[in-house]
C-alpha cells in the first residue's frame, strides 16, 4: 500500500481545504510532519484512517466530532485520499456526519454521512467500474484489499504514540486484548469454547446416564421392597432379587391350584341345594296359589255379572249424554236471542219483534245507506288534517321569521372576531419559528455555564499539577545528586575497595605485583556497587515522575485553556442571568406556540359556522314564503269542505259517528236472526235426541235411564275387572301346569334343604382361592417388574461405562485446553497461539532494538506462569547485555522505553503484515516520542529508519522536535493559525 494524495476539508483543526503530495514529500523515503504541540499533525494520520475505516484511532474515534468549529458554514467537511493497494490506484471520499445551520430561519440540521470509491486505473476484480457509494460497500472493499482490519491497521501503519510504550510495560491480560485484535485468533477461542460447550454437553449427558442407573436402582429397590446393599456389587443383588421373586412365583403356583380344586368340589355341592331348594319352593308355591285361587269363587262371579251389565249401559249413557248436551245448547240459544233483542230495543231501533226474513231485509236497506256514507269519511279526515296543517303553518312561518331575525344579529360580530383570531394565530406562528433558536441558544449557554463552574476545579487542578511537577523535580533533582556523590565517592574509594580485595601471594588487578607493601585505606565508609546501583534505580524513578508529572501538568494546563478559550471572558455568573433569561424568553415562546394549532382550528370553526348561519337564515326566510303561500290556498278548500259535511251528519256529532251508529245497528239485526234461527235448529234437535234415548234404554233392558246410568262402569274399571278375571285363570292353569312337572314328581312341599352351611363354605372356598390368585397375581407381576427393571438397569450400566471414560478423557483434555488441569504453565491455545507470535515479535523487534541500543538490549519472551497461578505465555522482558541480567521492561529509562517501543512496534508491523498476508505496506508513519533522546541515540535510531525506506517504502516521521527538521531536508511542516491548523509543504 502506498499513499499519493491527501485533501482535508473542514476536518479537526483544518477549516479550509488542505492538499498534502505524499508523492513528493516521499520521493527521498523519509519525510518529516512537524509542528507545534496540538496543530494538527495527529489529525493528518486521523484523515488517513478516517478515509480508510470510517474512523479514526484511540480515544479520538470514542468522541466522533470530526467538522472543524472554526469552518464557515457552506464549507463542507471532507477527507479525500488517493492510494495504490493490490496493484489498483483508487481514490477514496468520506464526510462524517455533522450539524449546519439552517439556510431559513434558527435552529440546524444534519449533514449524512456520505462515502464513495472510484477506480482511477482498472477496478478490481469483481468490483464495478463506476465505483462504489454505499458507506458498508467501500469499508468492505477496502479492508479486502488491505487485507487487514482497522485495529491492525492503526498498529501497524500508523505507529501511535505511547500505544507501545504501555504495551510494553501492559500485565498479561492487557497485552493479549491487543495481540488478539490484531493476529485474529479468535477461532482458537472458538476451539476452547468449543471444548467447554461439548464437555458441558458430555456432563449433561453423563449426569443422564446416571441418573438413569440410580432411577433403575431405586425403582428395583421399591420392587423389591429392599434397599440396594452399599458395599455389594449391584448386578449380584439384582440376580438375587431376582432369584427370590421366582421362587415366590412357583410357591404361589402351588398353593393357588390347591384353593382352585377346594373351591370348585365346594361350589358343586352348593349348587345341588341350590336346585333340591328351587323344587321344593315351586311345588309349595303351586299349591299354596290353587289354595287362594278356591277361596275367590263367589267374588270371581260376582265380577262377571258387573262386567256384563257395564258393557249392556255403553250405548244407553251415550245417546243420554248426547240429549243433554242438546238441551244445553237450546238453552243457551234462547239467552242468546234474548240479549240481541234487549241491544236492538237498547239502540232506539224499532221491528225487534220481526221474523227472520223481515229482519235480514231492513238490514239490507241501513247497508245501501252506509255505503253513501262511506264516501264522506274521507273528506271528514281530511278536512281534519288541513284544519291541523293550517294551525302548524301559522306556528311554522312565526318561527322561521324570529329565528331569521336572531341569525342576522349573531352574524353581525364574526368578521371582528376573525380579524382577533387571525392576529394571535400569527402571533403562535412567530414564535414557533423562534423556538428552535432560543432552545440551541439555551443549550448552548448550559454547556458554557457548566464550563464556567468547571474553570475554578481545573485552575485548581493545574496548581497541583503545578505542584506536583515541582516537587517531582525536586525529588529527581535530589535523586541525581544524591547519585553523583554516591559515584563520585565511590571513585574516590576505588583504591580502598581494590586494595580491601588483595590476597597475599595473588596478582595486584592493577599493577600485577603479589607483593602488597602499602595497600591504600578507606577515607569514610566506603560506596560498594549495590549502593550506588541504588540510587541509579531511584534517580530513573524520580526521572519518571518528573515526566508523568510534566504530562499531567500539561493536560491540566491544556484543559483549562480550552474551556477559557470557549468562554471567552465570561463569567458563570454572567452566563448563568443569561441562561436564566434564555430559559424565560423559551417557555414563554413554547406556551405562545402551543397555541398555534387550537387557534387554527378555532378559526376554521368560526368560518364554517359563518358559513352554516349564512345558509340557515336563507332557509328560514324561505320557509317563511313557502308556509304563508300554503296557508292561504289551503283555506279556500276547507271552507267549502265544511258545508257539504255539516249537512250529512245529521243529528250526530259528524259523519263518522251517524256511520258508526248505522253500523252498530245493522249488525244488531244481523245477530237477532242468527240467534233466532239458531234457537229454532236447537229446540228441533232436541227433540229428535229424546226419542233415540228412550229407544236405547228399551234394547238395552233397563226400566229407565238411571238405572243404566248405575251399571255403567269407567273403561278403567272394566279393563281392571277383565284383567282381575283373567289374571285368576291364568294363575290357576299355571300352578297346575307346575305340579304336572315330570321333574317335581314326588317332591313333598314340606321338606327342608340346608343351604346356608353349602353357602358358608362355598364362602370360605371362594375367599380362599381368590387370595391365592392375588398373591399368585402379585408374586408374577413382581417377578416381570424385577425382570424388565434389571433388563433396563444392565442397559444404563452399559451405557454409562464408556460415557464415564469418554468424559474423564474429554475433561482432562479440555483443562488442558483452557489452561488449567495439566496444564504446567497454566497456558490456553490461544494464549499458546498468541505466545507463539509474540515470539515472533520479539525476535523480529530484536534485531531493530540491538541496533538501536547499540548492542545493549535484546527481547526476551517468556512463557513462564506468573504469580498467583495468573496464566503465563506473554511475558516480555529485555536482556541487558551490559550486566547480562534479564531485566523487567518497566525499569527502562524513558529514551530507552522509547527505543524498545519503537522497535517492538515496527516487529509488530512486519510480523502482522506477514500474518495477515494483505497488501504490501508501503508507507509507514511513526507518531512523536523523538524528544525523549539524546543526539547519538537520535542518530541510531535514523539509521533504522533510514533502513526501512529501503526497496521504496515511505516512512512519515510525526514530531515537534526541532533536530529533525535539520536531518530531514524535505518536510511538511504544520503550522498552528488564528483560526485553525495549516500546512506548509517545503523543500
Amino acid at each position: 500500500m502506498r499513499l499519493h494524495r491527501l485533501e482535508v476539508e473542514a476536518f479537526g483543526p483544518y477549516p479550509r481545504r488542505e492538499v498534502v503530495d505524499f508523492d513528493a514529500l516521499g520521493a527521498d523515503g523519509l519525510f518529516l510532519l512537524h509542528g507545534d504541540t496540538g496543530a494538527g499533525k495527529t489529525t493528518l494520520l486521523d484523515a488517513v484512517a478516517y478515509a480508510l475505516f470510517g474512523r479514526v484511532p484511540g480515544a479520538r474515534g470514542q468522541v466522533k466530532r470530526l467538522r472543524c468549529d472554526l469552518a464557515p458554514p457552506d464549507a463542507p467537511s471532507e477527507v479525500v485520499l488517493e492510494l495504490t493497494v493490490q496493484g489498483h490506484r483508487l481514490r477514496v471520499a468520506r464526510s462524517p456526519e455533522y450539524e449546519v445551520p439552517k439556510r431559513r430561519g434558527e435552529g440546524t440540521t444534519t449533514k449524512k454521512a456520505k462515502a464513495s470509491l472510484s477506480w482511477i486505473d482498472r477496478p478490481a476484480q469483481d468490483q464495478p467500474a463506476e465505483g462504489l457509494t454505499r458507506i458498508d460497500e467501500v469499508s468492505r472493499t477496502i479492508q479486502r484489499l488491505l487485507g487487514m482490519s482497522a485495529e491492525q491497521f492503526f498498529q501497524v501503519v500508523l505507529l501511535p504514540q505511547g500505544e507501545f510504550a504501555r504495551f510494553l510495560r501492559a500485565e498479561t491480560t492487557e497485552r493479549e486484548q491487543l495481540l488478539e485484535r490484531l493476529f485474529a485468533t479468535q477461532r482458537f477461542a472458538g476451539v476452547e469454547r468449543w471444548f467447554r460447550d461439548r464437555r458441558a454437553a458430555r456432563r449433561q449427558d453423563l449426569e443422564v446416564y446416571r441418573q438413569s442407573v440410580r432411577d433403575c436402582t431405586a425403582r428395583l429397590a421399591q420392587a423389591a421392597q429392599e434397599e440396594p446393599p452399599e458395599d455389594a456389587d449391584p448386578a449380584d443383588w439384582v440376580a438375587t432379587i431376582r432369584h427370590r421373586a421366582d421362587q415366590a412365583v412357583t410357591e404361589a403356583e402351588a398353593a393357588e391350584a390347591t384353593a382352585r380344586s377346594d373351591r370348585e368340589q365346594v361350589e358343586q355341592r352348593l349348587a345341588e341345594r341350590r336346585e333340591r331348594a328351587e323344587r321344593v319352593r315351586r311345588v309349595r308355591a303351586a299349591h299354596h296359589n290353587l289354595t287362594e285361587l278356591a277361596g275367590q269363587t263367589a267374588q270371581r262371579a260376582r265380577w262377571r255379572e258387573e262386567l256384563a251389565a257395564a258393557r249392556r249401559a255403553v250405548p244407553v249413557t251415550g245417546v243420554a249424554a248426547e240429549a243433554e248436551r242438546r238441551a244445553a245448547r237450546l238453552e243457551q240459544a234462547v239467552r242468546a236471542e234474548t240479549d240481541r233483542v234487549r241491544d236492538l230495543v237498547a239502540m232506539g231501533a224499532d221491528g225487534a219483534e220481526a221474523e227472520v226474513p223481515r229482519l235480514r231485509e231492513r238490514a239490507g236497506r241501513l247497508r245501501e245507506e252506509l255505503g253513501e256514507l262511506s264516501t264522506l269519511l274521507g273528506e271528514a279526515e281530511q278536512q281534519r288534517t288541513d284544519q291541523t296543517r293550517l294551525t302548524e303553518l301559522a306556528a311554522t312561518a312565526a318561527h322561521a321569521a324570529s329565528q331569521a331575525e336572531a341569525i342576522t344579529e349573531k352574524l353581525a360580530g364574526f368578521p371582528e372576531r376573525m380579524r382577533e383570531l387571525r392576529g394571535l394565530r400569527d402571533a403562535a406562528a412567530e414564535a414557533l419559528v423562534r423556538v428552535d433558536g432560543v432552545r440551541l441558544r439555551e443549550t448552548e449557554l448550559s454547556e458554557l455555564l457548566t464550563q464556567a463552574n468547571e474553570v475554578p476545579a481545573l485552575e485548581r487542578a493545574v496548581r497541583r499539577a503545578v505542584d506536583a511537577e515541582q516537587r517531582a523535580v525536586d525529588r529527581y533533582q535530589t535523586a541525581r545528586s544524591e547519585l553523583l556523590d554516591l559515584r563520585e565517592r565511590r571513585l574516590n574509594g576505588m583504591a580502598a575497595e581494590l586494595a580491601a580485595g588483595l590476597r597475599d601471594g595473588e596478582s595486584c588487578p592493577v599493577c600485577g605485583s603479589v607483593e602488597h607493601p602499602a595497600p591504600a585505606g578507606p577515607d569514610g565508609d566506603l560506596v560498594g556497587d549495590a549502593a550506588e546501583q541504588e540510587a541509579a534505580e531511584a534517580e530513573r524513578i524520580a526521572g519518571q515522575g518528573k515526566e508523568q508529572a510534566g504530562g499531567a501538568r500539561q493536560e491540566a494546563e491544556a484543559a483549562l485553556d480550552a474551556a477559557l478559550r470557549r468562554l471567552e471572558g465570561q463569567t458563570a455568573e454572567e452566563l448563568a442571568e443569561r441562561l436564566t433569561e434564555t430559559k424565560d424568553e423559551l417557555a414563554r415562546l413554547s406556551k405562545q406556540g402551543e397555541g398555534k394549532a387550537r387557534l387554527e382550528d378555532l378559526m376554521a370553526a368560526t368560518e364554517e359556522e359563518s358559513a352554516d348561519l349564512t345558509t340557515q337564515r336563507a332557509n328560514a326566510e324561505r320557509e317563511v314564503a313557502s308556509a304563508q303561500a300554503e296557508r292561504q290556498a289551503l283555506a279556500g278548500r276547507v271552507e267549502e269542505r265544511a258545508r257539504r259535511l255539516e249537512a250529512a251528519r245529521g243529528e250526530h256529532a259528524d259523519v263518522a259517528a251517524r256511520r258508526a251508529h248505522l253500523v252498530a245497528v245493522v249488525e244488531a239485526l244481523d245477530a237477532l236472526a242468527e240467534a233466532r234461527s239458531a234457537r229454532a235448529s236447537a229446540q228441533q234437535a232436541l227433540d229428535e235426541q229424546r226419542a233415540a234415548v228412550d229407544t236405547a234404554v228399551r234394547e238395552a233392558g233397563f226400566d229407565t235411564v238411571e238405572a243404566a246410568r248405575s251399571a255403567a262402569r269407567a273403561d278403567s274399571a272394566i279393563t281392571e275387572l277383565e284383567r282381575r278375571l283373567s289374571d285368576a285363570e291364568s294363575a290357576e292353569a299355571a300352578a297346575r301346569a307346575v305340579l304336572a312337572e315330570p321333574e317335581l314328581s314326588g317332591v313333598s312341599p314340606d321338606e327342608e334343604v340346608d343351604l346356608d352351611a353349602a353357602r358358608e363354605s362355598a364362602r370360605q372356598a371362594q375367599a380362599t382361592a381368590e387370595a391365592a390368585v392375588a398373591t399368585l397375581r402379585a408374586a408374577t407381576e413382581r417377578a416381570r417388574t424385577l425382570e424388565r427393571l434389571a433388563e433396563r438397569f444392565a442397559e444404563a450400566e452399559a451405557r454409562l461405562a464408556p460415557a464415564e471414560a469418554e468424559f474423564a478423557e474429554l475433561d482432562a483434555l479440555t483443562d488442558v485446553v483452557n489452561g488449567r488441569g495439566q496444564n504446567a504453565r497454566k497456558m490456553s491455545l490461544r494464549s499458546y497461539v498468541l505466545a507463539a507470535r509474540l515470539e515472533e515479535v520479539a525476535v523480529a523487534a530484536t534485531v531493530r532494538l540491538h541496533t538501536m541500543s547499540q548492542g545493549r538490549y535484546s527481547f526476551v519472551h517468556s512463557d513462564a506462569a506468573g504469580s498467583w497461578g495468573r496464566r503465563g505465555g506473554l511475558g516480555l522482558d529485555v536482556l541487558d547485555d551490559y550486566s547480562g541480567a534479564v531485566r523487567p521492561a518497566k525499569t527502562l529509562s524513558g529514551g530507552e522505553s522509547f527505543l524498545a517501543s519503537l522497535a517492538l512496534a515496527l516487529g509488530l508491523a512486519d510480523v502482522v503484515a506477514a500474518e495477515t498476508g494483505g497488501a504490501l505496506l508501503d508507507t509507514l508513519f511513526v507518531d512523536e516520542g523523538f524528544g525523549t533522546l539524546d543526539a547519538e541515540t537520535l542518530d541510531v535510531v535514523m539509521d533504522v529508519l533510514d533502513e526501512l525506506r529501503a526497496g521504496g517504502r515511505v516512512v512519515g516521521l510525526v514530531s515537534h522536535v526541532e533536530e529533525l527538521r535539520q536531518r530531514i531536508p524535505t518536510r511538511l511542516r504544520v503550522r498552528k493559525a488564528r483560526t485553525g491548523s495549516t500546512l506548509e509543504l517545503t523543500a
